[in-house]
């Protein structure tokens, strides 16, 4: 008897300090991470700010790309696979390197300097990754306890820059194996999550929000418009993957140098750019979203923020795609909206957190971020047009070493990379 009361002791004391060493290295991770995401997003404002003062940039962004592989060549890292390889470091044990952080930084910063059209999550997920694996190697942790210091990296610098702190905290447990969360990374994710927001928020940097106004009574009618559009999102974030994805084949495929190929891929983007007029696809395009709220946005500006990305991405420039699956979302949404005549702006939302949730395959975070954008009065439709839009993206995604663990038809282990 004695003995079990002992062992239960023990078990119960070695528990404490395992939850107490979480929340030590959660606040290190929120203060470290949250306060490096907190720079770059003012960073990242400062480049965009000098870029729409300076539109001639754009010409120079070819040289921004050559400059960007030359940086991962001097420190040896030409093979780097960015986020994906952030993915593939917590369940499958690759080496995440430290160096990932300072080159995603200054890369990304090239990027949008010179009017390359991408997003900012890319390098949040990569430097919160990379700086979390580093505190775990620093202290010595076991594979799986670095895992989720990796987790509760990406947690922080996702929380830092968007501003977003419940859908930050849940992105890093969900996105790695859709079918599976990885509970055992919720406190330290939630608390570095809160800590790199508050940073955040202190140095000034708030969280993009999105008022709906009034919202149409929740109808069958309601619903079946907003059902129908969930179905093409689906559509739009499976075509939004295969342009990414397919871009990448074909330079690679058609310029073996990767220099080479940077700097085509530049010339591609300034082209786009002066076909169009003006540089509405060039950047995060963050600032264009709230044009789709009021339902102003051109009927093509979804599918031209999916090819400027495209040929942005897939030529080597360094950012992220989340920021522009949002600004797909969003005029594909105010389009469907405007053609119907059903409050573009609630469509514009609805768009938004169904592509987002399409091309992440993470229901749980977008119904978080939906939340957190536009409020809770649209509940109802968000909810509905994520299963939709969940369901039927099928296994397409934006990371290629994210995996389907699950079956999204049935409950089917079936442990297989996304397309």
């Amino acid at each position: 008897m004695k003995e079990i009361i002992k062992h239960k002791i023990t078990h119960n004391v070695n528990r404490l300090k395992t939850s107490l060493k979480w929340v030590v290295f959660a606040i290190l991770s929120g203060v470290l991470v949250g306060s490096v995401g907190t720079l770059f997003y003012l960073c990242m404002a400062l480049v965009t700010l000098v870029r729409t003062k300076n539109p001639w940039l754009i010409f120079l962004l070819p040289v921004g790309g050559i400059l960007i592989v030359g940086a991962y060549r001097l420190l040896h890292d030409e093979r780097d696979t960015g986020t994906n390889l952030v993915l593939s470091a917590i369940h499958s044990g690759d080496e995440l390197p430290l160096r990932m952080a300072p080159l995603i930084f200054i890369s990304t910063l090239i990027t949008h300097l010179f009017g390359g059209s991408a997003g900012r999550e890319g390098a949040a997920l990569q430097l919160g990754g990379s700086i979390g694996n580093g505190l775990g190697r620093l202290f010595h942790f076991d594979e799986k306890d670095k895992h989720i210091m990796i987790m509760c990296g990406m947690s922080a610098a996702f929380s830092a820059l968007f501003g977003t702190p419940m859908a930050a905290a849940i992105f890093s447990m969900e996105v790695v194996s859709v079918g599976i969360m990885y509970y055992a990374a919720l406190v330290p994710c939630v608390i570095s999550s809160l800590i790199a927001h508050a940073i955040a928020t202190s140095f000034g940097v708030s969280p993009d929000g999105f008022p709906l106004g009034k919202i149409p009574d929740f109808t069958i009618g309601s619903a079946v418009e907003i059902s129908i559009l969930a179905i093409l999102c689906a559509l739009v974030s499976i075509l939004f993957c295969v342009m990414l994805h397919g871009s990448d084949h074909l330079y690679k495929k058609f310029f073996k140098n990767p220099y080479l190929r940077v700097f085509v891929g530049g010339c591609i983007v300034v082209v786009l750019t002066l076909l169009v007029g003006d540089q509405t696809y060039n950047g995060t395009g963050i600032n264009i979203i709230a044009r789709c709220m009021d339902g102003t946005v051109r009927p093509e500006a979804f599918f031209l923020k999916m090819l400027f990305t495209a040929a942005t991405l897939g030529a080597g420039y360094k950012g992220g795609e989340i920021v522009p699956s949002l600004f797909t979302g969003a005029a594909f949404g105010c389009l469907f909206g405007n053609v119907l005549g059903f409050s573009p702006t609630l469509c514009t939302a609805v768009g938004m957190s169904a592509v987002f949730c399409g091309v992440t395959n993470c229901p749980i975070t977008s119904l978080l971020i939906s939340f957190e954008l536009f409020g809770y009065d649209g509940m109802p439709y968000f909810l509905l047009a994520i299963a939709f839009s969940y369901m039927l993206s099928g296994y397409f995604g934006l990371y290629q070493s994210q995996k389907i663990v699950y079956s999204k038809y049935k409950t089917n282990y079936i442990n297989k990379k996304t397309h």
